[in-house]
């Protein structure tokens, strides 16, 4: 299944309209585009995100350098990153188990067709050229 785009529509009032507009044009991208980039800041922070003026922006500054308060950050212990990228590794190797069972099913459905009477036993399958494990 693909990801498939959404439409959504609303009702904004014409000095908002207007404000949209001179932002897009300031940016130089569409209306549409404005959009786009605001839902995908709020999706990749998990709705927590505050539009701020620049002007707004600077009294916002932490006392603990030049980086602004909002979005708040969080500090990843490396463990979970480390835990995060094992299983990353065991879920493709999971995956590529998969497809050898899957290319094993296969072969030994496409020995079955025209066979439907006969009994494949699996000694003999050990005995062919190409081996398939079973884990």
């Amino acid at each position: 299944m693909g990801n498939k785009n959404k439409t959504i529509s609303f009702r904004v009032n014409e000095d908002a309209f207007k404000a949209l507009q001179d932002i897009a044009e300031e940016r130089d991208i569409s209306l549409s585009a404005v959009f786009r980039d605001y839902v995908d800041l709020l999706v990749e922070h998990d709705g927590q995100v505050e539009v701020v003026p620049e002007s707004e922006l600077a009294s916002r500054k932490s006392d603990a350098g030049d980086e602004p308060t909002y979005p708040p950050t969080v500090e990843v212990p490396k463990s979970f990153v480390r835990e995060h990228e094992r299983l990353e590794l065991e879920a493709e190797h999971l995956r590529e188990q998969l497809e050898e069972h899957k290319s094993y099913v296969s072969e030994l459905r496409s020995r079955l067709e025209g066979e439907e009477d006969e009994v494949l036993l699996l000694d003999d399958l050990d005995e062919d050229d190409e081996q398939y494990p079973l884990r």
